[in-house]
């Protein structure tokens, strides 16, 4: 009888596109997240086109510290692919580590970026001090929350993979859903790198 519900389970969580439930609404939650970063993305483009001058990015970020920062977040990919394979080989100290490696590399980006953000509060510039300063702060201020809710969910997932949860057939999907979402998290920042600190 247990045979039978758990046969019945797989059909019943991919639900009828033949996708799984959980990935299906991973996707269209990123989708809206792309159209949400798109709008600001063609924000920042027209109220730069629009502006009489426009500071180089250069000139005034730390590239080195978002550099510094692109590596961070690229790494953190690597060790979020590397739990979830982890997982797949029911590795439970392999997946813990490289999860609890991706959540520390997501620490990090938090750090460097706390320390860009103080020094530029110290020389006093903040959101209302231009339009550049403000999309500036609002496009790397809502990134950075999506960085803290993408180290949320992993956090998550590292405490659960350390119990029962480990052995749920379906654990290996979530880590996947979050990798997708950190990975989203990421190529994000590749675009947002270019166009503030090097444009």
């Amino acid at each position: 009888m247990r045979a039978d519900a758990a046969s019945n389970a797989g059909p019943a969580e991919e639900g009828s596109t033949g996708i799984p439930n959980g990935k299906l609404g991973t996707w269209l939650f990123l989708a809206s997240e792309i159209m949400l970063f798109s709008t600001l993305f063609t924000t920042y483009i027209v109220l730069r086109t629009a502006s009489p001058s426009w500071p180089r990015g250069w000139e005034v970020l730390n590239v080195p510290l978002a550099t510094l920062n692109t590596f961070i977040l690229i790494a953190s990919s690597v060790t979020i692919l590397l739990a979830y394979v982890r997982a797949l080989e029911r590795d439970r100290a392999g997946f813990r580590a490289f999860m609890a490696a991706t959540i520390a590399l997501g620490f990090a980006f938090l750090c460097v970026k706390g320390f860009e953000y103080g020094a530029k509060f110290s020389h006093g510039h903040w959101p209302r001090t231009s339009i550049f300063y403000a999309v500036y702060f609002t496009l790397t201020g809502l990134h950075m929350l999506h960085v803290i809710g993408g180290m949320i969910w992993n956090s998550g997932l590292l405490l659960w993979g350390g119990g029962e949860g480990f052995d749920d057939p379906l654990f290996t999907g979530r880590i996947e859903y979050a990798g997708l979402y950190w990975h989203f998290v990421d190529i994000v920042w590749i675009f947002l790198f270019p166009a503030l600190y090097l444009l």
